[in-house]
């Protein structure tokens, strides 16, 4: 691949991710503030750090996670690479770059929701407003990927876009099983007791997932059904199965791509992919459900690296 075209596939790549990164985290914050409780009802929002591996860049400028701490840092907190103000900033500038290869509409509702962002005041995201802001976000980053669903030419650019946007929905949906699933396991006495049914239907929302799980669960809420429908299930969309099924198939269309002709990528870090999505989820969780998890991750990893390598890097 030519140097040109190299970056500009890693543009695509990294205006997906940052977009739906935006979106995972605004419905994260919502439901949090909504649903999600600790032993005395008192929301906890020390998860959301430890979610995103942020202990010491947060723990470095504020003492305790209180949920004004916590809402400032993911949501306009301009040292923080992983708020919504900055991973917003970010797909902007990489839609920036495509100017020539995108559409106007994706430019300009990208480039409003970015402005609306960087003028957002602290009473914006204060906790009485912090569900009609994060609706709002939820709403513009799913435009965003209507519009650029609707608009984007059908070539290259659009692949890469999708492996962006599955590869980050992945790893946003492993995070939040590993940190949720252990905390929301319940003692015996809490076992479908009303403070245990809300936080597992908090883990659903979270994901997006709610109605989609009741329409295949439409009775019964149990640790190992609601993890092996947000991992396994194949008719979830933002499953690890699904999103994982999807990146094989766009690695075989890149693979299939004449203009791309010796360049492919190593198949052996999305077989391993590919073969935990094929066990049964008892076994996954007698095995180790954290083990399983920590495996998609790091394998999700190597991937963005060996993709980078092969397709973004222009000395390779």
């Amino acid at each position: 691949m030519s140097s040109l075209l190299a970056r500009f596939a890693e543009n695509h790549f990294w205006l997906a991710r940052y977009v739906e990164r935006a979106e995972n985290l605004a419905r994260i914050l919502d439901v949090n503030e909504t649903f999600a409780r600790d032993n005395t009802g008192v929301p906890d929002w020390l998860p959301i750090v430890q979610l995103h591996a942020d202990d010491a860049a947060f723990f470095a400028k504020h003492r305790t996670a209180t949920a004004d701490a916590v809402v400032h840092f993911y949501i306009a907190d301009r040292d923080n690479p992983n708020s919504i103000v900055q991973t917003i900033r970010y797909a902007h500038e990489n839609a920036r770059h495509l100017r020539h290869l995108i559409s106007i509409e994706v430019w300009t509702q990208l480039n409003v929701f970015n402005s609306m962002l960087q003028g957002l005041k602290k009473r914006d995201y204060s906790l009485a407003n912090l569900s009609q802001l994060c609706a709002r976000i939820k709403e513009r980053c799913q435009l965003h990927t209507g519009i650029v669903e609707g608009t984007l030419y059908h070539d290259q650019g659009a692949l890469f876009y999708r492996l962006g946007k599955q590869i980050e929905r992945a790893d946003q949906l492993t995070r939040l099983v590993d940190i949720k699933y252990h905390r929301l396991l319940p003692s015996p006495t809490d076992v479908g007791s009303p403070l245990d049914v809300s936080q597992w239907n908090a883990l659903l929302r979270s994901a997006a997932a709610y109605q989609a799980y009741r329409r295949v669960h439409p009775s019964g809420m149990t640790p190992r059904m609601v993890a092996g429908f947000l991992l396994l299930d194949r008719g979830y969309v933002r499953s690890l199965r699904s999103c994982v099924n999807e990146i094989r198939l766009v690695i075989d269309q890149l693979a299939a791509d004449p203009e791309l002709e010796g360049v492919r990528l190593t198949s052996d870090v999305l077989q391993a992919l590919l073969a935990l999505c094929e066990r049964p989820i008892d076994q996954v969780v007698d095995q180790g459900l954290h083990e399983f998890l920590d495996q998609a991750q790091i394998r999700l990893i190597e991937l963005t690296d060996q993709l980078h390598r092969t397709y973004f890097d222009p000395a390779a």
